[in-house]
């Protein structure tokens, strides 16, 4: 019974299995579709949203030093997927790495916990996106009715129509094609880069100096909270995080975290990259050192145009130019947010089907799933469910507080992938890297350690709510995927027979 929790899937076996016809994704992508889809889903809700909120309530001025104690987190962890993505390039991100290292059952709660995540951000990003939206409507003239809006009071009832509507038509688009969805993507983030610079460099001749007095803030404790919402660290051992001095710097990293979801999702095109030894290791590192750099620079002006207990928290680089007497650069700045949502949303889209399209065809989930369209070579049927499913989602929901799901998910699946380097290093020496993680099994457990100190920074409730997820998940693979499992199958046949590319529980 244990032996069979735990039985993995070989890399050579992965790689076949991607060789089907009907389970075959079509290779298109490059290293710069790659950096581009990266910093398409890491510049969003972060930049434009956290860096006020944070700065004014956690680190001050040293907002900027957040920014790069999450991205080094970050780069810690990018450094362990960059080795997978080039040596396992098999759709699932991941899902498909635990599986050729730390068996079924740990893949299994992997992917389980990668749908979570990637369907919670689409539905959270989508909803902040119809809000920028209906920003720029109202300052036009035009108005949606409030149950169009997912906020009628009056009668009870609101369905986000913007939201759900922007989640099928980039439904659609996924369907299409990864080479279309590449280019409109390339297009989208050249308008969003465009913003941010056009943030950085204007916003460098409002800068006053004195605004970064004092640059750290005096620490000031958080008075303890005794509830699920406070943070977890707290509940077990008692101890509070701090608000501003050096502390406050980590605290709010915990918060900024949020910023750079997205580079692992990069992970999930390995499949339909061209030459993915060579690119995914590019992609996925060159968009994150873009994305700390560019998270740096603009952290550092809006703190020196507004003092930071000004800054507002909701659009903090709008007002920071609307404080200066430059309203005109807000509506840049507000566009260019909506913009930049609205490729989050699609590549975050993109990494849940992958997932899922990656565990059905290992029958953990039905094979159905598993058939790739025709024509466009994409996996269309968990496309469209989940789509649809998301778009439902998002406009009967606001999600706000289920936002930091979104956060525990990620660094959960950092911390299993951090640990399977260092056992398939031991298991597999033979398998040819073109790239290999420095410093291992050092390098890798400094990701499990500063993924896990985020995540006990993270409130109870988020623990509760994600322990809830996960045991649904445990009750969906004993009920189905341990039995549908294409590993468990061919282990009951004939010994000597080889399993076709239809073995399994083909739908």
């Amino acid at each position: 019974m244990s032996s069979a929790l735990f039985r993995t899937k070989n890399v050579e076996q992965s790689i076949q299995d991607t060789e089907e016809p009907e389970h075959a994704l079509r290779k298109s992508l490059s290293a710069l579709d790659l950096t581009v889809f990266g910093v398409g889903v890491i510049i969003g809700t972060g930049i434009f949203v956290l860096t006020g909120q944070v700065a004014r309530n956690n680190a001050g001025p040293a907002v900027a030093l957040a920014f790069v104690v999450a991205g080094v987190v970050c780069a810690l962890a990018a450094l362990c997927y960059a080795e997978f993505a080039s040596t396992v390039p098999v759709a699932g991100s991941a899902y498909t790495f635990s599986y050729a290292s730390l068996g079924e059952l740990p893949a299994w709660i992997i992917g389980w916990d990668l749908v979570l995540e990637f369907a919670l951000g689409t539905a959270v990003v989508a909803v902040g996106w119809s809000g920028y939206i209906r920003s720029l409507l109202d300052n036009a003239g035009w108005h949606l009715p409030a149950y169009l809006a997912g906020r009628d009071n009056a009668s009870g009832f609101g369905f986000d129509i913007l939201a759900a509507a922007l989640v099928l038509v980039l439904t659609a688009i996924l369907v299409l094609g990864m080479k279309l969805s590449a280019r409109i993507t390339s297009i989208v983030v050249a308008i969003k880069v465009a913003v941010v610079l056009v943030v950085i460099i204007a916003g460098a001749f409002f800068i006053k100096g004195g605004n970064y007095q004092p640059f750290i803030p005096k620490p000031q404790s958080v008075a303890a909270a005794g509830n699920l919402k406070a943070p977890l660290i707290q509940l077990m051992f008692g101890w509070a995080p701090a608000n501003f001095g050096v502390m406050g710097i980590f605290t709010a990293a915990s918060v900024v975290f949020f910023a750079f979801i997205g580079f692992d999702i990069v992970a999930t095109a390995a499949e339909e990259t061209r030459n993915p030894q060579r690119d995914m290791p590019r992609g996925i590192l060159g968009s994150l050192l873009i994305c700390t750099v560019l998270y740096v620079a603009v952290s550092v002006v809006v703190t020196g145009m507004q003092k930071y207990t000004r800054l507002s928290v909701e659009a903090p680089l709008a007002d920071a130019f609307k404080a200066t007497g430059h309203p005109g650069f807000a509506g840049v700045i507000s566009f260019g947010a909506a913009v930049g949502l609205t490729t989050v949303c699609m590549i975050l889209l993109l990494g849940q089907t992958r997932v899922f399209f990656a565990m059905s065809r290992d029958g953990l989930l039905p094979r159905f799933f598993s058939r790739v369209h025709p024509r466009f070579k994409t996996p269309h049927r968990p496309t469209i469910l989940l789509g649809v499913v998301i778009a439902i989602v998002a406009g009967f929901t606001s999600l706000s507080e289920l936002a930091e799901l979104v956060n525990i998910g990620t660094l959960f699946a950092f911390v299993v992938v951090a640990i399977s380097v260092i056992i398939l290093r031991r298991t597999r020496p033979d398998l040819p890297r073109a790239f290999r993680t420095p410093l291992v099994p050092v390098l890798p457990i400094l990701s499990v350690c500063a993924s896990l100190w985020l995540m006990l920074n993270l409130p109870a409730e988020t623990w509760l709510r994600f322990a809830i997820w996960m045991v649904i998940g445990f009750l969906v693979y004993f009920f189905y995927g341990r039995t549908h499992s294409r590993l468990a199958q061919r282990a009951t046949e004939p010994a000597g027979e080889v399993p076709g590319p239809q073995s399994g529980n083909v739908a």
